[in-house]
């Protein structure tokens, strides 16, 4: 039996959000601030590069944030930031057997999911995901 290997792991924690569909939450929440982005990826005019986890990111903007963070170990710490947070619109892999998906997302107050249907295409790859994705969105 062979294991595909590009299933479990990647060269890069980072997955370039499709602009497509930043588009389209993007008109239903007119996001002021992407939260942990590169200036080659970022989405909004203000974004953050840098120490984002260490950041109060109200202090920046009260309104809503974008928030796709690397894929991997640390992505636990960006979603208990984003659910400390609020206001905040996540792009997640959908791993809902993870303890941060029963801690700080499922059945939590004023927090929504929103499953992807199929596996999304991001902007910096060839093929699409090896994971199902969805959207949290984590309100005041």
């Amino acid at each position: 039996m062979t294991i595909n290997k590009g299933l479990f792991t990647s060269n890069s924690s980072e997955w370039e959000t499709p602009q497509d569909l930043f588009d389209e939450l993007n008109k239903e929440f007119n996001f002021k601030l992407d939260v942990c982005a590169t200036r080659e990826n970022a989405k909004c005019d203000v974004f953050i590069n840098d120490d984002s986890l260490r950041k109060d990111w109200t202090k920046i903007t009260n309104n809503w944030k974008w928030m796709n963070p690397p894929y991997g170990r640390q992505t636990k710490d960006w979603v208990k930031k984003a659910s400390e947070e609020r206001q905040v619109v996540a792009l997640l892999p959908a791993r809902t057997d993870t303890k941060y998906f029963h801690k700080y997302i499922y059945k939590q107050k004023n927090t929504e999911i929103r499953f992807i249907k199929g596996r999304l295409k991001f902007s910096n790859s060839k093929n699409s995901a090896p994971f199902p994705s969805m959207i949290v969105i984590f309100r005041l």
